[in-house]
């Protein structure tokens, strides 16, 4: 039996959970809306006030999606009450991000700014120019866009310019060492 997926999610009192058939769940809150679509060889059950999920058979496929079905059910509450951020910081000389509309206008040294268009469900806020926060309610959206932002001019390891998670560490290498 996994033991993630044995344990039962409980349901904060802001939030309304509903199957929508037998194949997804809708979850709603403060912060907005989520469906997960689940797969059939898992079973979830809303009563009491809690989530139950449990497996039909003994297969491999049906243990190695109980656990995640649990995870993602969990995820989608969590994300509909608090909510999810990522922190990305900007660094090096001239580098600079702006929010313009539903584009993300960048100068990050390149010979022309990068423009960078919002994903539906995200909401990002740029403090002084080099500090972009990205705020949403599914987790897995969230991340994927601070990938693909951070992917765009990653940190290098020489000076330590680009674009890096907030709490990263860089390892910096020595550069050429003059003549002796």
């Amino acid at each position: 039996m996994s033991r993630i997926g044995k344990l039962p999610i409980k349901i904060p009192e802001k939030v309304k959970v509903t199957l929508d058939g037998t194949a997804a769940i809708k979850v709603e809150g403060p912060k907005g809306k989520m469906r997960v679509p689940f797969n059939p060889h898992v079973k979830v059950a809303v009563k009491d006030g809690q989530v139950t999920v449990t497996r039909s058979d003994e297969e491999r496929l049906a243990r190695s999606l109980h656990g995640l079905t649990r995870t993602l059910i969990n995820n989608a509450i969590k994300g509909v009450t608090v909510g999810y951020e990522e922190i990305l910081e900007i660094s090096g000389v001239g580098f600079k991000a702006e929010v313009k509309g539903k584009i993300l206008n960048m100068a990050l040294g390149f010979s022309h700014p990068v423009d960078f268009p919002i994903p539906e469900g995200i909401t990002v806020e740029v403090e002084k120019g080099t500090r972009v926060t990205l705020k949403g309610v599914d987790k897995h959206l969230v991340g994927m866009t601070a990938a693909q932002i951070r992917v765009i001019r990653k940190t290098e390891p020489y000076k330590g310019k680009g674009i890096k998670y907030a709490g990263e560490k860089v390892r910096r290498k020595v550069g050429k060492q003059g003549a002796v």
